[in-house]
């Protein structure tokens, strides 16, 4: 199929485009109707309940008429786009030949097995080339656990403060763990994250020498029945608020693993398929793990996901009751298929990079000019910007970051937020100028956000 290259490019005078205040009429109704039903709403539909009806490209429409500029991307999902045309006609012509027919082979899944190995990671024993599909990135992580057991004859995990692996038992055992839940799973460990803006041990880097890797010596000698299977983290945190790791922290985690026999997996269900500037995450470190979930962008919106197995431990797989009912079904292989195509095709993890560098270099200046805006950070299309009460003392400043938000997205501005941390991750295909122009809406928010608690 053929497209029109500049199918997304948006006029800069155009967008947003906020007919009625949000949210409107028609979306508080709408959510009005939803809400009697439909509980456990997510933090960014609390804080500003619209209600979308379409979407294109970089820009949603509400059910309002109100055009807004998204810097979401449907949470890390719709990196290329809103109904990219190549990916949506792959998806429905996919829907009208074959639906479903469990884990049987299909031509477009095995077209898909064959890109998945000729992008991956790895030479050799340490290749990422056993493969396992899901539709949900929790899924993909719990299955990651069983066949890191399976190739260990071990039990316990350590991972990391404020990473996030989903909503499972298992993925919630590596997560920060909500008290009201109950107890944290047996054999599960959280170490510190090598976050240098909020060191868990008060030191500076490099002169710390990345101490926090170095305690996790420590945990294991002192914590755990010396039955650890696996390190399993985030490449760069997510929900946590856009932690990018210092230089040095992941090979030191992965020296780690080799030096004590542990497997390592990296969650990149956030992280892959170009978000970063690079199609897994883990290239920015030049670091292979042994086990690698894909997932949000993986499918451009449509839910599949991936575990994925170095050569040396995919046999394990057979092992451990592996396959799912709607894992790898002809539709999920086609928008994957078709998603890791427009990426190489449209340059996008070039995209990403110049993008990321574009933004952050305009947060910086931000930074610079805001007293509430205490660090800003990413990499690629994967952003955030911690706002704090006072620079000096580093205090969370939540009640901003809720107002920032909210104002934004009045603005006509879809985002994520995450307390006080504000977080970004546009759609890799955003032009320079939209990207700035939103920009220009968080940094007139914040400074709105400023006069209302007393800074100017």
């Amino acid at each position: 199929m053929s497209y029109d290259p500049n199918w997304a490019k948006v006029d800069l005078n155009a967008v947003p485009s906020m007919k009625v205040p949000a949210p409107g009429p028609e979306s508080v109704a709408w959510h009005g109707r939803a809400s009697q039903y439909m509980k456990g709403y997510s933090s960014q539909v609390r804080l500003f309940p619209v209600a979308f009806a379409s979407g294109h490209g970089v820009t949603l429409t509400d059910v309002d008429g109100n055009v807004y500029l998204d810097f979401s991307s449907g949470i890390y999902v719709t990196s290329l786009g809103h109904c990219h045309p190549k990916i949506s006609e792959a998806t429905a012509q996919a829907a009208k030949t074959l639906m479903n027919c469990h884990d049987f082979t299909t031509p477009i899944k095995m077209r898909l097995l064959e890109k998945l190995d000729e992008i991956a990671m790895g030479e050799g024993p340490r290749r990422l080339n056993g493969v396992q599909l899901y539709d949900s990135g929790t899924t993909a992580v719990e299955a990651g656990l069983r066949v890191m057991r399976a190739a260990t004859g071990k039990f316990e995990f350590i991972s990391f403060h404020r990473d996030f692996h989903g909503k499972t038992m298992g993925a919630v055992g590596l997560a920060r763990l909500d008290v009201s839940q109950g107890l944290r799973a047996p054999g599960f460990f959280l170490v510190p994250r090598g976050n240098c803006y909020r060191c868990a041990f008060k030191m500076k880097y490099p002169e710390c020498d990345i101490y926090c890797v170095d305690y996790i010596r420590t945990v294991i000698k002192e914590e755990t029945a010396n039955k650890v299977a696996a390190i399993v983290l985030e490449p760069i945190q997510g929900w946590g608020g856009s932690v990018v790791p210092p230089d040095g922290w992941i090979q030191k985690i992965r020296a780690l693993c080799d030096e004590y026999g542990l497997l390592l997996m990296a969650d990149e269900v956030l992280t892959c398929m170009g978000r970063t500037g690079k199609m897994f995450a883990m290239e920015n470190w030049n670091t292979v793990p042994d086990v690698m979930t894909l997932g949000k962008g993986f499918g451009n919106g449509f839910p599949v996901t991936a575990m994925l197995v170095s050569e040396r431990f995919k046999d394990k797989v057979e092992t451990i009751s592996a396959s799912t009912s709607y894992g790898g079904n002809p539709m999920a292989c086609a928008a994957a298929l078709a998603s890791i195509e427009v990426i190489e095709e449209e340059n996008i993890c070039e995209r990403a990079q110049h993008l990321g560098e574009l933004l952050l270099g305009r947060m910086r200046e931000m930074q610079a000019r805001h007293p509430i805006v205490g660090d800003v950070r990413g990499i690629g299309c994967l952003l955030g910007i911690e706002l704090v009460k006072d620079k000096a003392t580093r205090e969370p400043f939540e009640e901003a970051g809720r107002l920032v938000y909210q104002k934004a997205f009045a603005r006509g501005l879809a985002w994520i937020p995450a307390w006080h941390i504000l977080r970004m991750s546009p759609p890799m295909i955003m032009q320079d100028e939209i990207a700035l122009k939103a920009m220009d809406i968080i940094e007139e928010s914040i400074y709105e956000t400023e006069k209302e608690f007393g800074y100017c």
